[in-house]
C-alpha cells in the first residue's frame, strides 16, 4: 500500500506492507485524509533542520538521546538516530474510510461501514490503516467523507470549546483563524456568543465574516486590545480561545488583557508560555490548557486497550466529541465550504503539501484521495536485492523491531554478517518495518509474521515483541521448524510455559529454543565462574537492582508487560542458576507494603533462592532508589573469596590472586550470547542454556509473582 512519509525536509510516498487487525481494533480502507496546516507543515520544515538545531527545538528528545548514549553507547545510539532520519517517519492524524475488518473483540463495527478515525500514528496517510475502536466513529448517512476526515480537527476544537464552556450572550475572542480558528468560531456562534476574531491574514478574517462572525481584527494593525475593550464597553471580552501556532509569549499576554475581570482564557493551539503574574493577578482570570480532543486522550487503557468512559461520568470523551462533530457537519450547524480546494491523488501528495506554503493564498484544508479499489491487501513488500543464502550464514528472520532491537540486537547481527543474514523483518507497523529493512539491506519487509515462518531460508526467527506475545510467537516459530531466539520473559503464565514441556517432550530432533538471557553471556559473569570453576563450598550470591521508577500507566506494568519481576527479574534468575548449576529447592519472597498507590508490590521486593547445592542466592529488586545511582551489582561469597560485578563494567576478586575484568562501559552479553547462539547453530553441541535452565528461570519469576501478591500457601 501507499502512505506518506516525512524525511529530510521533504514529503514520499512510499510502498509499505499494509498491517494486521488486532483483537481490539478495526482495518480502514482510508479514502480521504485530512493534512494539518500547523502540524504537518511543523514536522516537514524540523525533519529538514541540521540535527543540532533540531536538538535547540526539542531538548526534551536529546536527554532521552542522552540516555539512550549511557545505555548503548555512543556509536550505536548515533546509528539509531541516524536510520531513524533516514527511514522517515509517517505523518497525518484525521481520516475517513471504509471498515475493511473488525477484530475478534470489537462491537459496533462491521465490515463496510463508512468511519472517520483519529489519532497520530494511527491515522495516517495510508492506504490502510488499523485503528482502536476509541478513535473511530461511524460517519453518520448523507454526510460526506472528505469533510468527515476531518474529524480530529474537529474534535480539536470541540474540546476547546468546552473547556471554554460558554454561555448565551457572552462575547468571545478567537485568535487565530486556520482551520481550527474557524470552526471554533462556527461553534461559538452555535452557542449564541458574540465572536470576535482576530488574524494577520485578512482572507482569513473574511471567511469568518462570511460564516457569521461579529467582527475581525487584523494583528497587522497593531494590539487588538483597545479595540476589545472598545468594543465590549470597556469591560473586555468574557474570555478568549487562542487556536494560534506561535512561539510568541505575546499571544497570551494580548489574550489576558482583553479580559474583562473574572474572564478566562483557553488554550488550545502551541503558543509561547512566558506567563506574567500580573496578566492574572489584577483580573483573577482563569487560564486552561485544551488536551487536544478530550477525556481519554493519552490514555493507553482508554486509546489502545479500548475500554471507554462510562457516559454519566464522562459525558464528552474524545470519542464522543468526535461523533458530536461529525453530527453538526451533517445537520449543517457547521459547514466547511469555502475553507479548501479540490483534493489530491495520493500519489500527488507533494503538490497538496506545496499547496499549504503559498502563504497568504493557501488553503485552510488540504485533502488526499486515495483509491476506492477492493484489491488484495499486501502485506509484504521487497526492500533490497533478494540475494542466494550462503550455506555458512544462518538465515534470520526479525520480529518487532521496537527501540530495544534496533539499538541492540540488530547492529550485532551486522557486526557479525560472517554468521548471520538478515533474510525478513517484520512489525505490526509497515513503516517502521520497511525503514528497519532499508537501513539492514533486509530483502523483504512485512507485517505478516506467517511470511518469516513460510520462508525456507529462514532458520532462525529472533523475537523482540511486547512480553505478552512471546509464548506464542516462539511456540508457533517452533512448530514450524525453526530455530528461536526469544527477547525474555519467554512466557508469562505457566500454562503457557507448561506448552513448551510438552512441545519438547513429544518433538523428536526439535528445533533450538533459547531466551534472551545476556548477563549469563557478559565477560564478568564468565569470568566470575571461570574463577569459581573449582569451587569446594555452596555459594551465597546478593544481587541488587537499582531498577528506577517507571509510571504503572507504562506498559511493563501491564498485560502487555507481565511486571518487572517476570519482565527483567527472569534475567536474574538465570544468573543464580548459570552459577550454581543446581536445580532450585526452595523460594521465599518478600515484598513492601506500599505506602503510596505509585508503587506496584512487583516493583520492590526480595527474593531468596536456596538450591540443592546448598547455595542461597538472593535479588533485591526496587524502584525505590535514584537512577544517579549505578543499577546493578552483584557479591558472591564462596571458599573465602569475594567476587563483586559493578554494573557490568568490573569484576574484582577479594581473597584470591585471580584477576578480576574492568571495561570502560557496561558489557551485558548481548553480543557474546548471539555469538554463543550462532556456533551452537552453525557448530552443532550443546544449547547455550539447557531447555531445563530456561524452564527454571521462568518458573521461578511466577512463583516470586505468586508469593508477592499472594503469600506463601
Amino acid at each position: 500500500m501507499k502512505q506518506v512519509l516525512i524525511r529530510a525536509g521533504s514529503v514520499h510516498v512510499d510502498d509499505i506492507p499494509a498491517p494486521h487487525v488486532d483483537p481490539k481494533t478495526i482495518l480502514v480502507q482510508v479514502l480521504y485524509s485530512c493534512v494539518s496546516v500547523g502540524t504537518e507543515m511543523a514536522s516537514v520544515k524540523m525533519s529538514g533542520l541540521p540535527l543540532y538545531k533540531r536538538a535547540l527545538k526539542q531538548p526534551q528528545n536529546v536527554k532521552k538521546v542522552l540516555e539512550l548514549v549511557k545505555e548503548q553507547g555512543l556509536t550505536r545510539t548515533l546509528k539509531r538516530v541516524q536510520g531513524k532520519l533516514t527511514a522517515g517517519s509517517p505523518t497525518g492524524y484525521s481520516a475517513a474510510g471504509i471498515v475493511l475488518e473488525v477484530g475478534s473483540e470489537v462491537n459496533g463495527f462491521s465490515p463496510g461501514d463508512y468511519v472517520a478515525c483519529a489519532g497520530a500514528g494511527i491515522a495516517n496517510h495510508a492506504e490502510v490503516i488499523n485503528v482502536p475502536v476509541n478513535l473511530a466513529v461511524k460517519v453518520p448517512e448523507g454526510l460526506d467523507l472528505l469533510p468527515a476526515s476531518t474529524v480530529t480537527l474537529g474534535a480539536i476544537a470541540l474540546q476547546g470549546v468546552r473547556r471554554f464552556n460558554p454561555t448565551l450572550g457572552e462575547t468571545v475572542v478567537v485568535v487565530g483563524l486556520g482551520i481550527l480558528g474557524q470552526i471554533v468560531t462556527q461553534l461559538l456562534l452555535a452557542n449564541g456568543c458574540r465572536v470576535i476574531g482576530v488574524d494577520l491574514q485578512q482572507d482569513r478574517i473574511q471567511k469568518a465574516l462570511d460564516k457569521g462572525m461579529n467582527i475581525g481584527l487584523n494583528l497587522s494593525d497593531g494590539s487588538y486590545v483597545e479595540k476589545v475593550v472598545s468594543y465590549t464597553d470597556g469591560f473586555g471580552a468574557d474570555g478568549v480561545i487562542i487556536t494560534a501556532a506561535s512561539s510568541s509569549d505575546e499571544i497570551i499576554h494580548y489574550a489576558m488583557n482583553s479580559c474583562r475581570k473574572k474572564g478566562r482564557v483557553v488554550l488550545v493551539g502551541d503558543v509561547g508560555l512566558a506567563l506574567r503574574r500580573e496578566d492574572f493577578y489584577k483580573k483573577e482570570l482563569d487560564f486552561f490548557i485544551s488536551c487536544s480532543y478530550g477525556p481519554g486522550r493519552y490514555d493507553s487503557v482508554y486509546e489502545e486497550g479500548g475500554q471507554d468512559y462510562p457516559l454519566p461520568y464522562v459525558r464528552w470523551t474524545e470519542n464522543r466529541n468526535m461523533e458530536a462533530y461529525l453530527n453538526l457537519l451533517a445537520s449543517g450547524k457547521l459547514s466547511l465550504d469555502g475553507y479548501y480546494k479540490d483534493s489530491f491523488p495520493i500519489g500527488d501528495a507533494n503538490q497538496a503539501y506545496n499547496e499549504l506554503q503559498k502563504g497568504a493564498q493557501s488553503p485552510l484544508a488540504v485533502f488526499l484521495k486515495y483509491p476506492d479499489s477492493k484489491k488484495a491487501i499486501i502485506r509484504k513488500v521487497p526492500v533490497a536485492s533478494i540475494l542466494k543464502t550462503s550455506p555458512g550464514r544462518i538465515g534470520v528472520g526479525f520480529a518487532g523491531v521496537g527501540g530495544f532491537a534496533q539499538g541492540v540486537h540488530l547492529p550485532n547481527l551486522l557486526k557479525m554478517k560472517a554468521c548471520f543474514d538478515i533474510r525478513g523483518i517484520m512489525s505490526r507497523t509497515g513503516a517502521n518495518a520497511k525503514a528497519v529493512a532499508m537501513q539492514y539491506e533486509a530483502p523483504y519487509a512485512t507485517t505478516d509474521y506467517e511470511e518469516l515462518l513460510g520462508d525456507k531460508d529462514i532458520n532462525l526467527v529472533i523475537i523482540s515483541t511486547r512480553h505478552d506475545s512471546h509464548a506464542s510467537m516462539a511456540l508457533k516459530a517452533l512448530e514450524a521448524g525453526k530455530n528461536v531466539f526469544v527477547e525474555k520473559p519467554l512466557a508469562l503464565q505457566q500454562e503457557d510455559l507448561d506448552k513448551f514441556d510438552k512441545f519438547y517432550t513429544k518433538t523428536k530432533n526439535p528445533p533450538l529454543l533459547m531466551v534472551g538471557f545476556n548477563r549469563r553471556f557478559s565477560p564478568a559473569a564468565q569470568r566470575a565462574k571461570e574463577i569459581l570453576t573449582r569451587r569446594t563450598t555452596p555459594l551465597m550470591i546478593n544481587y541488587r537492582m537499582n531498577a528506577g521508577y517507571i509510571p504503572l500507566d507504562h506498559w511493563v506494568h501491564g498485560n502487555e508487560g507481565g511486571g518487572r519481576n517476570r519482565g527483567e527479574g527472569c534475567h536474574i534468575y538465570d544468573l543464580f542458576n548459570f552459577f550454581t548449576d543446581s536445580e532450585l529447592e526452595e523460594v521465599q519472597a518478600l515484598s513492601i507494603k506500599p505506602s503510596s498507590k505509585q508503587w506496584a508490590k512487583n516493583d520492590n521486593f526480595i527474593a531468596t533462592f536456596r538450591y540443592k547445592d546448598g547455595s542461597v542466592c538472593s535479588l533485591t529488586y526496587t524502584a525505590l532508589g535514584s537512577k544517579d545511582y549505578p543499577k546493578e551489582r552483584m557479591d558472591i561469597f564462596s571458599d573465602g573469596l569475594v567476587i563483586t560485578m559493578d554494573d557490568y563494567k568490573s569484576l574484582s576478586v577479594v581473597g584470591s590472586s585471580q584477576k578480576g575484568w574492568l571495561a570502560s562501559s557496561a558489557q551485558k552479553g548481548h553480543e557474546e550470547e548471539l555469538q554463543a547462539l550462532a556456533n551452537c547453530l552453525l557448530k552443532g553441541g550443546d544449547w547455550p542454556i539447557s531447555f531445563d535452565q530456561q524452564k527454571q528461570a521462568t518458573w521461578m519469576s511466577f512463583e516470586v509473582e505468586r508469593q508477592v501478591y499472594g503469600g506463601v500457601s
